[in-house]
Protein backbone atom coordinates (compact mmCIF):
# COMPACT_ATOMS: atom_id res chain seq x y z
CA UNK A 1 0.00 0.00 0.00
CA UNK A 2 2.88 2.36 0.81
CA UNK A 3 4.50 1.63 -2.56
CA UNK A 4 1.19 2.20 -4.38
CA UNK A 5 0.60 5.48 -2.54
CA UNK A 6 4.15 6.66 -3.25
CA UNK A 7 3.84 5.75 -6.92
CA UNK A 8 0.46 7.51 -7.19
CA UNK A 9 1.83 10.67 -5.59
CA UNK A 10 4.85 10.60 -7.88
CA UNK A 11 2.73 10.20 -11.03
CA UNK A 12 0.31 12.89 -9.84
CA UNK A 13 3.21 15.27 -9.16
CA UNK A 14 4.73 14.71 -12.59
CA UNK A 15 1.31 15.07 -14.23
CA UNK A 16 0.43 18.28 -12.36
CA UNK A 17 3.83 19.83 -13.11
CA UNK A 18 3.53 19.01 -16.83
CA UNK A 19 0.00 20.40 -17.03
CA UNK A 20 1.07 23.53 -15.16
CA UNK A 21 3.99 24.13 -17.53
CA UNK A 22 1.81 23.49 -20.57
CA UNK A 23 -0.95 25.75 -19.22
CA UNK A 24 1.51 28.57 -18.57
CA UNK A 25 3.08 28.18 -22.01
CA UNK A 26 -0.21 28.10 -23.90
CA UNK A 27 -1.62 30.99 -21.86
CA UNK A 28 1.46 33.10 -22.51
CA UNK A 29 1.40 32.34 -26.24
CA UNK A 30 -2.30 33.12 -26.69
CA UNK A 31 -2.06 36.20 -24.46
CA UNK A 32 0.84 37.47 -26.59
CA UNK A 33 -1.19 37.20 -29.80
CA UNK A 34 -4.18 38.78 -28.05
CA UNK A 35 -1.99 41.66 -26.85
CA UNK A 36 -0.61 42.21 -30.36
CA UNK A 37 -4.15 42.29 -31.75
CA UNK A 38 -5.20 44.83 -29.12
CA UNK A 39 -2.18 46.98 -30.00
CA UNK A 40 -3.18 46.86 -33.67
CA UNK A 41 -6.73 47.95 -32.85
CA UNK A 42 -5.50 50.77 -30.62
CA UNK A 43 -3.13 52.17 -33.24
CA UNK A 44 -5.72 54.66 -34.53
CA UNK A 45 -7.12 55.59 -31.12
CA UNK A 46 -5.04 58.09 -29.19
CA UNK A 47 -6.99 57.60 -25.95
CA UNK A 48 -6.13 53.87 -25.92
CA UNK A 49 -2.72 54.11 -24.30
CA UNK A 50 -0.24 51.29 -23.83
CA UNK A 51 -1.27 51.02 -20.18
CA UNK A 52 -4.95 50.63 -21.11
CA UNK A 53 -4.15 47.94 -23.69
CA UNK A 54 -1.98 46.11 -21.17
CA UNK A 55 -4.76 46.24 -18.58
CA UNK A 56 -7.30 44.82 -21.04
CA UNK A 57 -4.93 42.00 -22.00
CA UNK A 58 -4.20 41.21 -18.34
CA UNK A 59 -7.91 41.17 -17.49
CA UNK A 60 -8.46 38.50 -20.12
CA UNK A 61 -5.90 36.08 -18.71
CA UNK A 62 -8.26 34.12 -16.40
CA UNK A 63 -10.76 33.74 -19.26
CA UNK A 64 -7.99 32.42 -21.53
CA UNK A 65 -6.98 29.92 -18.84
CA UNK A 66 -10.58 28.71 -18.60
CA UNK A 67 -10.76 28.21 -22.37
CA UNK A 68 -7.50 26.29 -22.82
CA UNK A 69 -7.48 24.25 -19.59
CA UNK A 70 -8.78 21.02 -21.23
CA UNK A 71 -6.15 21.20 -23.97
CA UNK A 72 -3.42 22.01 -21.47
CA UNK A 73 -4.47 18.87 -19.59
CA UNK A 74 -4.35 16.85 -22.82
CA UNK A 75 -0.94 18.12 -23.97
CA UNK A 76 0.54 18.14 -20.46
CA UNK A 77 -0.78 14.63 -19.87
CA UNK A 78 0.74 13.35 -23.13
CA UNK A 79 4.06 14.88 -22.17
CA UNK A 80 3.94 13.49 -18.61
CA UNK A 81 2.92 9.94 -19.58
CA UNK A 82 5.43 9.85 -22.43
CA UNK A 83 8.22 10.88 -20.04
CA UNK A 84 7.13 8.24 -17.51
CA UNK A 85 6.98 5.59 -20.24
CA UNK A 86 10.36 6.57 -21.70
CA UNK A 87 11.97 6.38 -18.25
CA UNK A 88 10.36 2.92 -17.85
CA UNK A 89 8.55 4.00 -14.68
CA UNK A 90 5.18 2.92 -15.99
CA UNK A 91 6.66 -0.20 -17.58
CA UNK A 92 8.11 -1.32 -14.24
CA UNK A 93 4.86 -0.46 -12.44
CA UNK A 94 2.80 -2.56 -14.84
CA UNK A 95 5.35 -5.41 -14.71
CA UNK A 96 5.05 -5.46 -10.92
CA UNK A 97 1.30 -6.06 -11.18
CA UNK A 98 -0.03 -2.48 -10.96
CA UNK A 99 -2.67 -2.00 -13.64
CA UNK A 100 -3.06 1.14 -15.70
CA UNK A 101 -6.34 1.87 -13.94
CA UNK A 102 -4.58 1.97 -10.58
CA UNK A 103 -1.80 4.40 -11.43
CA UNK A 104 -4.15 6.53 -13.59
CA UNK A 105 -6.44 7.14 -10.62
CA UNK A 106 -4.10 9.79 -9.15
CA UNK A 107 -3.69 11.94 -12.31
CA UNK A 108 -7.40 11.51 -13.05
CA UNK A 109 -8.34 12.84 -9.63
CA UNK A 110 -5.81 15.62 -10.11
CA UNK A 111 -7.42 16.62 -13.43
CA UNK A 112 -10.92 16.49 -11.91
CA UNK A 113 -9.71 18.72 -9.08
CA UNK A 114 -8.24 21.18 -11.58
CA UNK A 115 -11.53 21.31 -13.48
CA UNK A 116 -13.55 21.71 -10.28
CA UNK A 117 -11.25 24.49 -9.08
CA UNK A 118 -11.59 26.27 -12.43
CA UNK A 119 -15.38 26.00 -12.30
CA UNK A 120 -15.88 26.94 -8.66
CA UNK A 121 -13.06 29.41 -7.97
CA UNK A 122 -11.55 30.63 -11.22
CA UNK A 123 -14.90 31.16 -12.95
CA UNK A 124 -15.98 34.06 -10.65
CA UNK A 125 -12.59 35.73 -11.06
CA UNK A 126 -12.70 35.21 -14.82
CA UNK A 127 -16.24 36.63 -15.03
CA UNK A 128 -15.41 39.79 -13.10
CA UNK A 129 -12.18 40.46 -14.99
CA UNK A 130 -13.75 39.60 -18.34
CA UNK A 131 -16.58 42.07 -17.65
CA UNK A 132 -14.00 44.72 -16.74
CA UNK A 133 -12.07 44.01 -19.94
CA UNK A 134 -15.27 44.26 -21.99
CA UNK A 135 -16.09 47.60 -20.38
CA UNK A 136 -12.64 49.01 -21.13
CA UNK A 137 -12.77 47.67 -24.67
CA UNK A 138 -16.18 49.29 -25.21
CA UNK A 139 -14.85 52.64 -24.03
CA UNK A 140 -11.46 52.70 -25.75
CA UNK A 141 -11.46 50.30 -28.69
CA UNK A 142 -14.99 50.12 -30.07
CA UNK A 143 -17.05 52.62 -31.97
CA UNK A 144 -20.07 52.27 -29.73
CA UNK A 145 -19.92 52.41 -25.98
CA UNK A 146 -21.53 49.07 -25.38
CA UNK A 147 -25.19 48.11 -25.20
CA UNK A 148 -26.16 50.77 -22.69
CA UNK A 149 -23.71 53.46 -23.58
CA UNK A 150 -25.68 53.55 -26.81
CA UNK A 151 -26.14 57.33 -26.75
CA UNK A 152 -29.15 57.37 -28.99
CA UNK A 153 -29.48 53.66 -29.59
CA UNK A 154 -32.75 51.79 -29.18
CA UNK A 155 -33.70 49.34 -26.48
CA UNK A 156 -36.23 46.50 -26.27
CA UNK A 157 -37.11 44.95 -22.91
CA UNK A 158 -39.63 42.32 -21.87
CA UNK A 159 -40.65 41.80 -18.25
CA UNK A 160 -43.43 40.37 -16.12
CA UNK A 161 -46.35 42.73 -15.45
CA UNK A 162 -49.11 41.80 -13.00
CA UNK A 163 -50.55 45.30 -12.74
CA UNK A 164 -53.52 44.50 -14.98
CA UNK A 165 -53.82 40.70 -14.94
CA UNK A 166 -51.94 37.85 -13.25
CA UNK A 167 -49.01 36.51 -15.28
CA UNK A 168 -49.14 39.54 -17.54
CA UNK A 169 -46.23 40.70 -19.69
CA UNK A 170 -44.94 44.17 -20.52
CA UNK A 171 -42.80 44.95 -23.57
CA UNK A 172 -40.94 48.26 -23.45
CA UNK A 173 -39.41 49.95 -26.48
CA UNK A 174 -37.30 53.10 -26.21
CA UNK A 175 -36.06 55.00 -29.24
CA UNK A 176 -33.19 56.55 -27.31
CA UNK A 177 -31.32 55.31 -24.24
CA UNK A 178 -28.81 57.04 -21.99
CA UNK A 179 -26.85 55.50 -19.14
CA UNK A 180 -26.02 58.35 -16.77
CA UNK A 181 -23.84 57.04 -13.96
CA UNK A 182 -26.25 54.62 -12.24
CA UNK A 183 -29.45 55.88 -13.90
CA UNK A 184 -31.00 54.45 -17.03
CA UNK A 185 -33.02 57.09 -18.90
CA UNK A 186 -35.11 56.28 -21.97
CA UNK A 187 -36.74 58.72 -24.39
CA UNK A 188 -39.83 58.22 -26.58
CA UNK A 189 -41.04 55.12 -24.82
CA UNK A 190 -43.73 52.73 -26.05
CA UNK A 191 -45.06 50.21 -23.52
CA UNK A 192 -47.19 47.25 -24.58
CA UNK A 193 -49.05 45.49 -21.75
CA UNK A 194 -50.19 41.95 -22.61
CA UNK A 195 -52.00 39.15 -20.84
CA UNK A 196 -50.64 35.61 -20.39
CA UNK A 197 -51.84 34.72 -23.91
CA UNK A 198 -49.99 37.70 -25.46
CA UNK A 199 -53.27 39.55 -26.10
CA UNK A 200 -52.82 43.33 -26.03
CA UNK A 201 -54.55 44.94 -23.05
CA UNK A 202 -53.28 48.49 -23.37
CA UNK A 203 -50.53 50.57 -24.90
CA UNK A 204 -48.72 53.38 -23.13
CA UNK A 205 -46.82 56.17 -24.89
CA UNK A 206 -44.46 58.28 -22.77
CA UNK A 207 -41.94 60.98 -23.59
CA UNK A 208 -39.46 59.80 -20.97
CA UNK A 209 -38.89 56.88 -18.62
CA UNK A 210 -36.34 56.34 -15.87
CA UNK A 211 -35.49 53.03 -14.23
CA UNK A 212 -35.51 53.37 -10.46
CA UNK A 213 -35.36 50.80 -7.64
CA UNK A 214 -38.10 48.34 -8.55
CA UNK A 215 -40.06 50.73 -10.74
CA UNK A 216 -40.14 52.46 -14.11
CA UNK A 217 -41.09 56.14 -13.73
CA UNK A 218 -42.85 57.32 -16.91
CA UNK A 219 -43.46 60.98 -17.70
CA UNK A 220 -46.30 62.35 -19.84
CA UNK A 221 -47.70 58.85 -20.24
CA UNK A 222 -50.82 58.45 -22.38
CA UNK A 223 -52.77 55.19 -22.02
CA UNK A 224 -54.42 53.76 -25.12
CA UNK A 225 -56.89 50.90 -24.76
CA UNK A 226 -58.86 49.12 -27.50
CA UNK A 227 -62.13 50.95 -28.23
CA UNK A 228 -61.28 53.96 -26.03
CA UNK A 229 -59.81 57.41 -26.55
CA UNK A 230 -56.24 58.07 -25.33
CA UNK A 231 -56.03 59.32 -21.77
CA UNK A 232 -54.55 62.68 -20.83
CA UNK A 233 -50.77 62.78 -20.24
CA UNK A 234 -49.88 61.95 -16.65
CA UNK A 235 -47.01 60.48 -14.60
CA UNK A 236 -47.13 56.69 -14.36
CA UNK A 237 -45.23 54.02 -12.45
CA UNK A 238 -44.67 50.43 -13.60
CA UNK A 239 -43.34 47.84 -11.16
CA UNK A 240 -40.32 45.93 -12.45
CA UNK A 241 -37.81 43.32 -11.30
CA UNK A 242 -35.15 44.79 -13.56
CA UNK A 243 -32.18 46.87 -12.41
CA UNK A 244 -29.59 48.78 -14.38
CA UNK A 245 -27.02 46.06 -13.69
CA UNK A 246 -29.42 43.33 -14.73
CA UNK A 247 -30.29 45.15 -17.95
CA UNK A 248 -26.60 45.59 -18.71
CA UNK A 249 -25.89 41.94 -17.94
CA UNK A 250 -28.68 40.80 -20.24
CA UNK A 251 -26.69 42.27 -23.13
CA UNK A 252 -23.33 41.05 -21.84
CA UNK A 253 -21.74 37.78 -22.99
CA UNK A 254 -22.57 34.80 -20.74
CA UNK A 255 -18.90 34.33 -19.88
CA UNK A 256 -18.99 37.59 -17.90
CA UNK A 257 -21.14 35.78 -15.31
CA UNK A 258 -19.75 33.25 -12.84
CA UNK A 259 -21.10 29.76 -12.32
CA UNK A 260 -22.62 30.93 -9.02
CA UNK A 261 -24.44 33.89 -10.61
CA UNK A 262 -25.77 32.08 -13.67
CA UNK A 263 -28.67 30.10 -12.08
CA UNK A 264 -30.28 33.19 -10.57
CA UNK A 265 -29.73 35.21 -13.72
CA UNK A 266 -31.20 32.44 -15.89
CA UNK A 267 -34.29 32.44 -13.67
CA UNK A 268 -34.55 36.22 -14.04
CA UNK A 269 -34.22 35.99 -17.82
CA UNK A 270 -36.99 33.39 -17.96
CA UNK A 271 -39.29 35.51 -15.82
CA UNK A 272 -38.54 38.61 -17.88
CA UNK A 273 -39.10 36.89 -21.23
CA UNK A 274 -35.47 37.01 -22.44
CA UNK A 275 -33.90 34.00 -24.12
CA UNK A 276 -31.66 32.18 -21.65
CA UNK A 277 -30.27 29.56 -24.05
CA UNK A 278 -26.75 31.01 -24.19
CA UNK A 279 -26.59 31.37 -20.42
CA UNK A 280 -27.92 27.84 -19.86
CA UNK A 281 -25.31 26.51 -22.26
CA UNK A 282 -22.54 28.42 -20.49
CA UNK A 283 -23.72 27.10 -17.11
CA UNK A 284 -23.76 23.50 -18.30
CA UNK A 285 -20.36 23.94 -19.99
CA UNK A 286 -18.85 25.11 -16.70
CA UNK A 287 -20.40 22.16 -14.88
CA UNK A 288 -18.99 19.76 -17.48
CA UNK A 289 -15.47 21.21 -17.29
CA UNK A 290 -14.17 18.78 -14.59
CA UNK A 291 -15.43 15.79 -16.62
CA UNK A 292 -13.83 17.21 -19.77
CA UNK A 293 -10.50 17.62 -17.95
CA UNK A 294 -10.71 14.02 -16.74
CA UNK A 295 -11.55 12.85 -20.26
CA UNK A 296 -8.50 14.63 -21.62
CA UNK A 297 -6.35 12.86 -19.01
CA UNK A 298 -7.55 9.43 -20.10
CA UNK A 299 -7.10 10.36 -23.76
CA UNK A 300 -3.55 11.48 -23.03
CA UNK A 301 -2.82 8.20 -21.26
CA UNK A 302 -4.32 6.10 -24.02
CA UNK A 303 -2.24 7.76 -26.71
CA UNK A 304 1.10 8.06 -24.90
CA UNK A 305 1.67 4.98 -22.71
CA UNK A 306 2.84 2.76 -25.55
CA UNK A 307 6.40 1.52 -24.84
CA UNK A 308 9.03 3.24 -26.98
CA UNK A 309 10.64 -0.03 -28.03
CA UNK A 310 7.51 -0.87 -30.02
CA UNK A 311 7.98 2.24 -32.16
CA UNK A 312 5.41 4.64 -33.51
CA UNK A 313 5.66 7.02 -30.54
CA UNK A 314 5.46 10.13 -32.70
CA UNK A 315 2.43 8.73 -34.50
CA UNK A 316 0.71 7.89 -31.21
CA UNK A 317 1.34 11.38 -29.79
CA UNK A 318 0.14 12.99 -33.01
CA UNK A 319 -2.96 10.80 -32.82
CA UNK A 320 -3.62 12.05 -29.29
CA UNK A 321 -3.33 15.67 -30.40
CA UNK A 322 -5.61 14.94 -33.37
CA UNK A 323 -8.17 13.28 -31.06
CA UNK A 324 -8.13 16.34 -28.81
CA UNK A 325 -8.61 18.63 -31.80
CA UNK A 326 -11.49 16.44 -33.03
CA UNK A 327 -13.09 16.66 -29.59
CA UNK A 328 -12.69 20.45 -29.73
CA UNK A 329 -14.42 20.56 -33.14
CA UNK A 330 -17.23 18.35 -31.86
CA UNK A 331 -17.70 20.59 -28.82
CA UNK A 332 -17.89 23.70 -31.01
CA UNK A 333 -20.42 22.08 -33.34
CA UNK A 334 -22.49 20.98 -30.35
CA UNK A 335 -22.24 24.51 -28.95
CA UNK A 336 -23.58 25.99 -32.18
CA UNK A 337 -26.47 23.52 -32.17
CA UNK A 338 -27.12 24.37 -28.53
CA UNK A 339 -27.17 28.13 -29.15
CA UNK A 340 -29.53 27.69 -32.07
CA UNK A 341 -31.92 25.67 -29.92
CA UNK A 342 -31.55 22.50 -32.02
CA UNK A 343 -30.06 20.67 -29.03
CA UNK A 344 -30.94 21.08 -25.34
CA UNK A 345 -28.14 23.00 -23.56
CA UNK A 346 -27.28 20.07 -21.20
CA UNK A 347 -26.87 17.70 -24.15
CA UNK A 348 -24.81 20.22 -26.14
CA UNK A 349 -22.49 20.81 -23.17
CA UNK A 350 -22.09 17.26 -21.88
CA UNK A 351 -22.14 15.23 -25.12
CA UNK A 352 -18.53 16.06 -26.22
CA UNK A 353 -17.10 15.19 -22.80
CA UNK A 354 -19.09 11.96 -22.53
CA UNK A 355 -18.23 10.87 -26.09
CA UNK A 356 -14.55 11.60 -25.48
CA UNK A 357 -14.70 9.65 -22.22
CA UNK A 358 -16.13 6.63 -24.02
CA UNK A 359 -13.37 6.83 -26.62
CA UNK A 360 -10.67 7.09 -23.96
CA UNK A 361 -12.04 4.19 -21.91
CA UNK A 362 -12.30 2.00 -25.01
CA UNK A 363 -8.71 2.86 -25.96
CA UNK A 364 -7.39 2.10 -22.47
CA UNK A 365 -9.30 -1.18 -22.33
CA UNK A 366 -7.69 -2.19 -25.62
CA UNK A 367 -4.26 -1.06 -24.44
CA UNK A 368 -4.45 -2.64 -20.99
CA UNK A 369 -6.47 -5.78 -21.58
CA UNK A 370 -5.70 -6.42 -25.23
Amino acid sequence: MTVAATLSLYIARVFAASVGVMLAGLTGLIALFDFIELLRRSATRTEATFAVVTEIAAMRLPWIIMQILPFAVLLGGIWAFWRLTRSSALVVARASGVSAWQFLAAPLLCALAMGAFATAALSPISAVMRARAEALENVYLRSGGGPLALNGGQLWLRQSDEGLVPQGVAILHARSVQLRETRLVAQDVSLFRLDAGDRLLERVEATRAELGPGVWQLENARTIQPGRLPSAPRPMALDTNMTVDRVQESFAPPDTLSVWALPGFISLLDRSGFSSIRHRLQFQTLLALPLLAGTMTLLAAGFSMRPSRRGGVARMIASGVAAGFALFVISKIAEEFGQSGALPPPLAAWAPAVSGLMLAVALLLHLEDG
